[in-house]
C-alpha cells in the first residue's frame, strides 16, 4: 500500500506527463518553439476552477471545458504566432505566457492575487474520490494522451507535421497547408495542458497566478528535452525524472531552475537530441546491441 506521500508525488509526475506530451506535440512534432505551454494549464486551471466555485459545475463537465477553453484560446493565439519563426516564436509565446500570467495576476475576476480556492477533488457517485482514486484518474488521462499521440503520429497528421519540421517551405511547396497543421498542433497541445491544468487545480484545490508563470513553462520544456524531444518514451520519462528531482534534492530545492538550466545547457552540448531521442547514445547503443544480437540468433 503507497503512503498518502507517495500517491501525491506520483499524482503530481502524472499530471507533469500529461503536460509533457502535449508540449511535444508543438515542439518535437510540429516544430514550432514553445515557451509559454504553463499559459494554457493556468487557462485550463481557472476555467475548471470558476466553472466550479461560481458556475457550480461539477469536476467532470468543467474538466472537459477546460480543455476545449485552452485549446480554443491556444488556436486563436497560434495565428499571429505563425508570422515568426524560431527564436521570434520562442519570444512570442513567452510574451503570451507573460500576458496570461498578469491577467490572473491583476483582474480580480480571476481572484487576483489571491488566486481561487475552495475547489474539491472530483466525485464520483456523490463521494470525494480519495488520493488513489485521483491517481487513477490522472493515470486514465495519461493513457488517453498516449493513445491519440499514437494515433496522430501514425496518421498523415503526423507526416505532415514531420516535413513541417523538418523543412517548412519545403512541405508548402509539396501541397501542405502548413498553416492549418501549425494551428492543430498548437490547438492539441493547448488543449492537452488545459486538461492537465483542470486535474492540477482539483488537485491542490488552490490555484494562484504564480503556479502558471514563465518558470513552470521551462521546467516543463526541460522534461521534453531531457527525455528526449520529438519521440513518444522521451517526454514521459523527462517528465518522470524530473518530477522526481524536487523531492530527491529537496536540500538544493532553492536551486532547482539553476540545476535545469545547467542541466539543458549539458543536454544541448552533449545530447541535444535527449538521453532516449533517436540518435542518443542510450538509443544509439540499444540499436547496436540488437544488431550484434540478430546473426546470433540466425
Amino acid at each position: 500500500m503507497l503512503s498518502g506521500y507517495v500517491v501525491t508525488v506520483l499524482i503530481t509526475i502524472g499530471i507533469y506527463v500529461i503536460l509533457a506530451l502535449s508540449l511535444n506535440m508543438i515542439t518535437g512534432y510540429a516544430g514550432q518553439i514553445s515557451l509559454g505551454h504553463a499559459a494554457f494549464m493556468g487557462i485550463g486551471a481557472y476555467t475548471s476552477a470558476l466553472l466550479y466555485t461560481r458556475a457550480e459545475f461539477s469536476f467532470w463537465p468543467a474538466f472537459f471545458v477546460a480543455g476545449l477553453v485552452a485549446g480554443a484560446v491556444g488556436a486563436v493565439l497560434a495565428i499571429p504566432c505563425l508570422r515568426v519563426r524560431e527564436d521570434f516564436l520562442a519570444i512570442t509565446t513567452m510574451g503570451i505566457n507573460f500576458v496570461v500570467e498578469a491577467t490572473f495576476l491583476y483582474v480580480p475576476f480571476f481572484g487576483a492575487g489571491m488566486g481561487i480556492g475552495g475547489i474539491n477533488p472530483p466525485s464520483l457517485f456523490g463521494s470525494e474520490i480519495s488520493k488513489p482514486g485521483f491517481l487513477l484518474l490522472v493515470t486514465g488521462v495519461i493513457a488517453a494522451v498516449i493513445a491519440v499521440d499514437r494515433w496522430l503520429t501514425r496518421s498523415w497528421i503526423g507526416l505532415a507535421w514531420a516535413a513541417i519540421r523538418e523543412d517548412e517551405e519545403a512541405a508548402g511547396a509539396m501541397g501542405i497547408d502548413v498553416v492549418r497543421f501549425k494551428v492543430l498542433a498548437f490547438t492539441l497541445g493547448s488543449a492537452g495542458a488545459g486538461l492537465a491544468g483542470s486535474l492540477y487545480a482539483h488537485f491542490l484545490t488552490f490555484i494562484m497566478p504564480v503556479n502558471f508563470g514563465f518558470a513552470q513553462s521551462i521546467v516543463i520544456l526541460s522534461m521534453v528535452v531531457f527525455g528526449g524531444i520529438g519521440t513518444l518514451r522521451g517526454p514521459i520519462v523527462g517528465a518522470i525524472v524530473l518530477g522526481a528531482l524536487p523531492e530527491i534534492s529537496r536540500p538544493a530545492m532553492e536551486y532547482r531552475t539553476l540545476l535545469y538550466g545547467i542541466l539543458l545547457l549539458m543536454l544541448m552540448r552533449y545530447q541535444p537530441d535527449g538521453i532516449l531521442g533517436e540518435r542518443s547514445l542510450l538509443v544509439r547503443g540499444w540499436h547496436a546491441l540488437r544488431q550484434q544480437a540478430a546473426p546470433m540468433k540466425n
